[in-house]
């Protein structure tokens, strides 16, 4: 857990009220690298903008990223500042924001999908055969799929009731637990799903799960804003904080240490969250997924596996629809908003970051923002709904479109 952050060179003198006041100018000037002459219609983007604005003005969140592609059209801005302080450091498209359960399909699900492609893991095995250690309690028939659907019966997540530390304690905790539902029977999404993910792509690879997925998923796509430990590879001041705790009697703020408490006692490298990334990260990935696993020539998961992350793989009989890895209907499918279609598929974290994609449309949109801060008391979930559907729009007006 790093100390409390203090301002430092670089910290511009403005607060939220002025940053709220004069913020288009400051978002046209931080972004206009990434979007140039805007191609979307102008009122759409405006209704955008004010929707993230109020979230801010509310106090919601200080501030947020934004990131909307349609087709070869792209839509990019930056909202706020860092925190609620004097002089906080305003945001830009390339601030970097801990993406929570994010990893769980932009480093996990496609590390377990190349294992697939490179016939070193099964989906319809037992994942016990990977990790043998955890072959007791009723989870033999829990399979690799039943892990990425949320189908495998187990608890949400690790019990914190009495402290532990560690990945291999993490691990040890994970196998021991007992499904309460038979695999494959029912829906609850579970952190430890992604947990147990995590250590069989690091039994399977033979590296640790942040190596394995630097070099075989950021790097290959260029993801060069994104990783985990992100105090190792970026400087601080680029980096969000989250959320300020008090810790024996210390008050700390969050900053470059992961917000999940699981991944924090792990290390702060698990399957279920740890990574660190942008938009504009987050953008060449979903690009990845609607050119069919390529980018720029480069080839990161096979046409199967993007199929199998992008269409319904949840058992027959469960009303809540998964792909691997990816949402696409249940209760957490609010991005989706009113206007994205029913083939659409994406994903949240905890810390107030989304990733929607609809293929049917060629277009996605990635949210990132630090909704913890300070206190993680700030709910917005309702305005998952609402920039789903102004993104739909924005995306699916006449002319916004285009063929791959």
């Amino acid at each position: 857990m790093s100390s409390v952050h203090t301002p430092g060179r670089g910290k511009r003198n403005v607060g939220l009220v002025r940053v709220l006041a004069f913020g288009t100018l400051l978002f046209l000037s931080a972004c206009a690298h990434l979007s140039p002459t805007p191609t979307f219609d102008a009122p759409r983007t405006e209704a955008i903008d004010r929707a993230i604005l109020d979230l801010i003005g509310r106090k919601q969140t200080p501030g947020a990223t934004y990131y909307l592609q349609s087709g070869s059209r792209v839509y990019a801005r930056a909202y706020g500042s860092q925190t609620y302080g004097v002089g906080a450091n305003l945001i830009d498209v390339q601030s970097i924001y801990d993406a929570a359960s994010l990893t769980k399909v932009v480093a996990t699900t496609p590390a377990v999908m190349q294992l697939v492609d490179a016939g070193k893991l099964a989906l319809d095995e037992p994942f016990t055969t990977y990790l043998p250690d955890c072959a007791s309690n009723g989870k033999a028939l829990i399979t690799l799929r039943h892990l990425l659907t949320h189908s495998s019966g187990l608890a949400a997540g690790l019990s914190r009731a009495t402290p532990w530390l560690g990945k291999a304690e993490a691990i040890r905790r994970a196998c021991d637990q007992s499904p309460t539902n038979p695999p494959g029977s029912m829906f609850r999404y579970s952190d430890i799903n992604f947990i147990l993910l995590g250590a069989i792509v690091e039994q399977v690879s033979g590296q640790p799960l942040d190596v394995y997925v630097q070099s075989n998923i950021l790097a290959p796509l260029k993801m060069s804003q994104s990783g985990y430990l992100p105090l190792a590879r970026f400087s601080l001041d680029r980096i969000v904080p989250t959320q300020r705790e008090t810790e024996s009697g210390v008050d700390t703020l969050l900053h470059g240490a992961v917000h999940d408490p699981t991944a924090r006692v792990m290390g702060g490298v698990a399957g279920h969250a740890g990574l660190f990334t942008t938009v504009g990260d987050l953008a060449r990935y979903a690009r990845m997924l609607l050119n069919g696993g390529e980018l720029d020539g480069v080839r990161v998961l096979s046409r199967q596996s993007v199929r199998l992350m992008t269409t319904p793989q949840s058992p027959q009989g469960i009303k809540e629809t998964r792909a691997i890895g990816f949402d696409i209907n249940s209760p957490y499918a609010r991005p989706r908003g009113a206007k994205f279609s029913k083939e659409s598929v994406g994903h949240t974290g905890f810390t107030g970051c989304i990733l929607w994609i609809d293929p049917m449309s060629n277009s996605f949109f990635a949210f990132l923002s630090n909704r913890v801060h300070p206190d993680a008391k700030a709910s917005i979930v309702p305005f998952y709904s609402v920039i789903g559907t102004l993104s739909a729009e924005a995306a699916l007006a006449e002319g916004s479109a285009l063929p791959r």
